[in-house]
């Protein structure tokens, strides 16, 4: 079976509609292809052991879930990524698995889907012993022998007798277990059981130098031990020359398969005499008769046999190191490719300079493009279309007016007026008159409807609209409002003031200045009650606490005098 199944496929599709990109991944990574899991599969799965917001159970019980497939492929997929994990992952991932009581429960798992089933199968229980082993190996010194500092001053080196005879037995048992995977090279024939061998032989090389480490501390403190601690410190030492022919074997295996050499650390045997030595020690102490030893020959014998081991241990700490360097090599390859990507990209797309006028930006059609501000600040140019006046201009209600005007003289007798911005954008002050001071009166012709000033303007469009003499347009009609009467029923005539004849044509109400604060409800203005009638309006009682300015206000009432329409 080669390629993604259907299975795959579907179970892909379900994760991407809940939205577990986690478990997503998961599923990617451990598909039925005949392959090792895909390195941006297991990226993506370390980084996520790094994020604080990652659920860390829900990832490993995603990878667990995935062992229970009936397909060795899955299967074996599955625990390379969890090795794969517990290597370069964060520490919480395999803290996570070493509290757990049980992991892998694959001791009778087998594939009876074909001969390659079967054979995988074997491997497949082996590979799940180790990982459950390491696990239970960092549950019980709380560390990963394969990540501890190494050296003179490293954790191996540096630990005292009763803790290093207990420490060194769990090295032992993990690299038992290792080494029970017990491959042959004409075994690894298939992407899967290679990429899982890979991983076992940067663990067995990092293993055994911590290994290695806790060997020559364990010989250092051999002399001055005691007679309990000799023998099991003996029993430990004859163990690991067996251990050294095991892992010697293991990496003939890795040679054959291609691996470069020097990749592949040299492993220096202590002197056979060590081995006499020590013996002859505990002998010593158990009171039996050995032959004579001077103190000089076994402080030689030692000195040699730390040597060997030391030699063996800086061969193991050069390959890691060589290790370490082509992965970083790797990496800034595939940062220095993704860089000439990117600048391909931005070299590929047109150079735009932002401006003011290529704002805002809108898509259309798939691509971009550009459309020139509206500035608000600015002059209205005299290629704009026709100004429109507002509609409760004077508060008639009336339907939409169209007239035929200057968008410049609006804007400039507007700003002019009431104050606005200038043609720079700035700030201008509004134009105040006192209160004695008429307005110039300006003579338009007679269709002109707004001329140089506001007041002007004004006053052309009330005679324009008939109002005050009884006639109106023939090409303006609205509907006046209902009526609103104030009080005093229909018979009550408010009282007025003195009135003076206003000549709508010719002149120009002047204005009055405004204080800063006008008390609402305070000014009562009388509402023609129809069109043709004439329109009074009441001298306004204003009090008013401070003499502040405000712009002038082009229908107030001239100090002493009420306007009446003629």
């Amino acid at each position: 079976m080669s390629g993604q199944s259907l299975t795959d496929r579907i179970t892909a599709a379900q994760h991407s509609v809940t939205g577990s990109a986690v478990s997503k991944t998961v599923c990617k990574a451990t598909t039925h292809e005949i392959m090792g899991p895909k390195k941006k599969h297991l990226d993506y799965l370390i980084q996520c052991t790094n994020e604080m917001n990652v659920n860390i159970p829900q990832l490993a019980d995603s990878l667990f879930e995935r062992t229970t497939n009936s397909s060795w492929v899955v299967v074996f997929k599955s625990l390379i990524t969890t090795h794969h994990l517990m290597v370069y992952g964060n520490e919480r991932f395999i803290q996570y698995l070493a509290s757990r009581n049980t992991l892998f429960n694959l001791s009778n798992f087998l594939d009876k889907s074909g001969l390659q089933g079967y054979d995988m199968s074997t491997f497949i229980r082996r590979y799940s012993r180790y990982l459950n082993e390491k696990a239970v190996s960092y549950r019980q010194v709380a560390f990963d022998f394969t990540k501890v500092k190494r050296g003179a001053d490293g954790v191996m080196r540096t630990m005292n007798t009763e803790k290093l005879l207990k420490t060194v037995p769990i090295i032992q048992n993990q690299m038992d277990a290792l080494l029970d995977f017990n491959v042959n090279s004409n075994e690894l024939t298939n992407g899967v059981i290679n990429a899982a061998f890979m991983l076992l032989f940067k663990d067995a090389i990092r293993l055994f130098a911590a290994y290695n480490e806790g060997i020559i501390n364990l010989l250092e403190k051999y002399f001055d031990m005691k007679k309990n601690q000799c023998k099991e410190g003996l029993d430990i030492y004859k163990k690991f020359l067996t251990r050294m022919t095991r892992i010697s074997e293991f990496l003939k295996v890795a040679e054959q398969v291609g691996i470069d050499r020097g990749d592949i650390p040299d492993l220096s045997q202590a002197p056979s005499s060590l081995l006499d030595a020590l013996e002859q020690h505990l002998a010593s102490l158990e009171g039996k008769k050995i032959k004579d030893s001077t103190a000089a020959s076994r402080a030689t014998t030692l000195s040699n046999a730390v040597s060997s081991l030391a030699s063996t241990g800086l061969s193991l700490t050069k390959v890691d190191e060589r290790e370490k360097q082509a992965a970083l090599e790797e990496e800034q390859a595939r940062l220095k490719a993704l860089k000439e990507q990117r600048l391909k990209e931005l070299a590929k797309k047109p150079h735009t300079s932002l401006t003011t006028a290529a704002s805002p930006v809108s898509t259309s059609a798939g691509g971009i493009m550009t459309a020139p501000a509206i500035d608000i600040f600015s002059t209205p140019s005299s290629s704009n279309s026709t100004s429109k006046l507002p509609n409760d201009l004077l508060d008639l209600q009336q339907p939409t007016f169209h007239p035929s005007v200057h968008p410049m003289s609006t804007a400039s007798q507007v700003a002019s007026t009431w104050g606005g911005f200038d043609e720079l954008g700035g700030l201008l002050k509004p134009t105040v008159a006192s209160q004695n001071q008429n307005l110039p009166v300006a003579k338009l012709p007679p269709n002109k409807l707004v001329s140089d000033d506001l007041d002007s303007s004004l006053a052309n469009l009330v005679g324009n609209l008939g109002i005050g003499n009884g006639t109106t347009k023939n090409d303006v009609n609205w509907s006046q409002p209902g009526e609103k009467k104030l009080t005093g029923g229909s018979n009550w005539q408010p009282k007025v003031a003195p009135t003076t004849a206003w000549n709508a044509a010719t002149m120009a109400p002047p204005v009055m200045a405004y204080p800063a604060t006008t008390p609402t409800g305070m000014i009562g203005y009388g509402i023609p009650p129809q069109m043709g009638s004439v329109p009074v309006m009441t001298q306004p009682t204003l009090i008013y606490s401070q003499p502040v300015m405000r712009p002038p206000n082009p229908f107030g009432p001239v100090s002493g005098a009420q306007i009446q329409f003629m």
